[in-house]
């Protein structure tokens, strides 16, 4: 009796633990069913909180239906004259394309016989099940209708690219993973087909790192400007995003709602502001750093924030946000070109390697720069409304260039600062005082003692005073290496009385007190 007490009512995770291509069938269902739960139950709240709704209750699950789809990058038509309607929220994309990689690594990791139907071929076919239903749900007429063959195959191609994912994250020998790998050693392999002072030994994961560190900058610089337009309009006393929202309850929700999930969207936008191409906002209109032309544009919050027409003037000072978002990278690739990351046996790169590898990393951001660029635009409508968002591969070729011009003269330059003029690198005058001063045991007053004692006796007339055993230039050093050399000493030895005046006051001695 206790036995049967301590087991469940019903055991389905045991059961379908013994049949795992049911659990990944049922994982992928319940994947598309929860992702769509996220977006009908706002839709038919708002549909209930509405006094005098349009549509009944058909109509609000075909337009919750269109959403989802929306969120996948399907196509969806807009109104009896099948206006097209593109733009994703990326937001919501963000949110499928987590819960399905979730799924894939769930079902990577389920124990049992599996069959060659099992794992992320088994969660896509329970995600594309319900896709289906929702496809053919949102066919009929309405506000929003479906494409079904379009809306399918792009479902389909993101549900397939996302769980193949998760599912090689948990196992990374499956044949997913191998193609994944050699596509890897391939764009590596490239640095090899190049002569041996251009190659950057070992230089793709700085390239990556440097590529992603300039991506970062560039959407934290999108962000920074969509709250600056934000809190300007609302300081200024515009207020255009403000009255917008005086609309009822429901119509707030509503607003706000929409609002949230094209927030990254307009953060992308703003991204692309900086980098000087700008973003359209309809056929014929431009706004970018230059100047802005805009004509009627759509009553919604995020469009409020769109500057004023006319030339850019004060407005091109956000040019200088690309710059600042260049800076990290040309330190990451200067520090991989001293051989400060470079893997064992690979020695610095020549300042032609160095270059290349910035040029590299400028290409990869382009790319993505590129790529997300098409990602957040789209169209709401015909004729005018047919373009919204960045252009692409002017967006790209412009990320490409800012990161170019920052980061290879700034690699250059770290990659001088950290190596001698021999090409080797040499220990930083100040780490190596700091590892004498701060020795284990020793008090740091007692320092200069030990320098004296290695060294020899220090003459008190050397423009290096007592420390100068300690942060002496190496013969060949440059002239900003000789005139910081005091600098070094004296912050030095100021460090080393406060330590030992702290030690003393607190009780502390070294091994001779």
């Amino acid at each position: 009796m206790t036995q049967l007490m301590g087991r469940p009512l019903l055991e389905v995770p045991g059961e379908l633990g013994g049949r795992p291509v049911l659990a990944d069938l049922l994982a992928g269902v319940r994947t598309a069913l929860v992702g769509l739960a996220l977006v009908g139950v706002p839709v038919l709240g708002l549909w209930i909180a509405t006094p005098y709704a349009d549509s009944d209750a058909a109509g609000a699950t075909r337009l919750a239906g269109a959403l989802w789809l929306l969120g996948h990058g399907a196509p969806v038509l807009r109104g009896g004259a099948d206006a097209p309607l593109t733009l994703t929220p990326l937001l919501l994309g963000a949110l499928m394309v987590v819960r399905l990689y979730r799924a894939g690594a769930g079902a990577a990791s389920r124990r049992g016989l599996r069959s060659r139907w099992g794992g992320p071929v088994a969660v896509w076919t329970g995600y594309c099940a319900v896709a289906v239903g929702v496809v053919l749900h949102c066919a009929g007429p309405g506000p929003f209708r479906s494409r079904v063959l379009p809306d399918l195959l792009v479902v389909g191609l993101l549900a397939g690219l996302s769980t193949a994912a998760g599912f090689r994250s948990v196992r990374p020998e499956t044949a997913f993973a191998r193609f994944l790998r050699s596509v890897a050693v391939g764009t590596g392999s490239w640095f090899d087909r190049l002569p041996p002072d251009w190659r950057p030994v070992g230089g793709m994961p700085a390239v990556c790192r440097a590529a992603a560190a300039a991506g970062a900058g560039l959407v934290a610089a999108g962000g920074l400007l969509v709250a600056g337009a934000a809190v300007l309009d609302a300081v200024t006393g515009g207020g255009r995003g403000m009255a917008l929202l005086g609309r009822g309850p429901a119509a707030l929700s509503g607003l706000l709602l929409l609002t949230v999930l094209l927030l990254p969207n307009a953060v992308l936008w703003g991204a692309a502001y900086a980098l000087g191409p700008g973003f359209e906002v309809g056929a014929g209109t431009l706004v970018s750093p230059g100047g802005t032309e805009l004509g009627a544009v759509p009553e919604f919050p995020l469009f409020a924030l769109l500057p004023q027409e006319g030339p850019g003037g004060w407005r091109l000072a956000v040019l200088l946000l690309p710059l600042l978002a260049g800076l990290v990278p040309a330190v990451l690739l200067g520090r991989a070109a001293a051989g400060r990351r470079s893997p064992v046996g690979a020695g610095p790169w020549t300042p032609a390697a160095t270059a290349v590898a910035a040029l590299a990393a400028a290409l990869l951001l382009g790319a993505g720069a590129a790529a997300l660029g098409w990602l957040s635009g789209g169209a709401l409508a015909a004729g005018r409304m047919a373009r919204l968002g960045p252009v692409p591969w002017w967006t790209g070729l412009a990320a490409a260039g800012w990161l170019a011009a920052v980061a290879v003269p700034g690699a250059l330059l770290v990659r001088h600062r950290a190596l001698g003029p021999a090409g080797v690198e040499c220990a930083d005058a100040a780490e190596c005082a700091d590892a004498a001063v701060c020795a284990d045991g020793v008090e740091c007053a007692d320092a200069v003692e030990q320098a004296e004692t290695v060294e020899g006796p220090v003459d008190a007339r050397s423009p290096a005073g007592g420390t100068a055993g300690l942060v002496r230039p190496a013969p060949g050093r440059g002239v900003h290496a000789r005139l910081t050399v005091p600098v070094r000493r004296r912050a030095l030895e100021l460090r080393a009385r406060t330590h030992a005046l702290v030690r003393r006051l607190s009780g502390q001695r070294g091994p001779t007190g």
